[in-house]
């Protein structure tokens, strides 16, 4: 591999990513890295595209000794993999717990308040039977 790469960057200084987003360039191994100006190039008008308020431009990068490009973080931050992973996990748990106090409230519910309204309340609704009798 070439000692440069290009890479796509929004007007935010923001780098677009292998996954499909944003990120602020704090972790460049996410960073969209192609060996052909062209590729990049085509990828920016797709972008666009989607949104027409996108600026973005593509620039050439050198890659540092791992093969990840030489980038200066954005001041516009945006989540790590590490923050999305820490997220998902507070949703799992959070959920996990609102399942258990829902099973925990489901057993504390006596079972005469989950029957029907008694039948006397019933027998006033309903009305009399048609009698054969003329």
């Amino acid at each position: 591999m070439s000692d440069e790469v290009f890479i796509i960057q929004n007007q935010l200084g923001q780098f677009w990513t292998r996954a499909g987003e944003w990120v602020d360039g704090r972790e460049p191994q996410r960073v969209l890295k192609t060996k052909h100006r062209d590729e990049a190039v085509n990828q920016l008008v797709e972008l666009s595209a989607k949104d027409i308020d996108l600026r973005g431009e593509v620039l050439l990068c050198e890659l540092d000794e791992r093969q990840e490009p030489v980038i200066e973080a954005s001041p516009h931050q945006t989540p790590t993999l590490a923050d999305k992973a820490a997220e998902k996990a507070a949703e799992k748990a959070a959920a996990k717990a609102a399942d258990k106090a829902a099973q925990g409230q489901q057993e504390a519910v006596p079972e005469e308040a989950s029957e029907a309204p008694s039948s006397e309340s019933e027998d006033r609704d309903e009305e009399p039977p048609l009698s054969a009798a003329v």
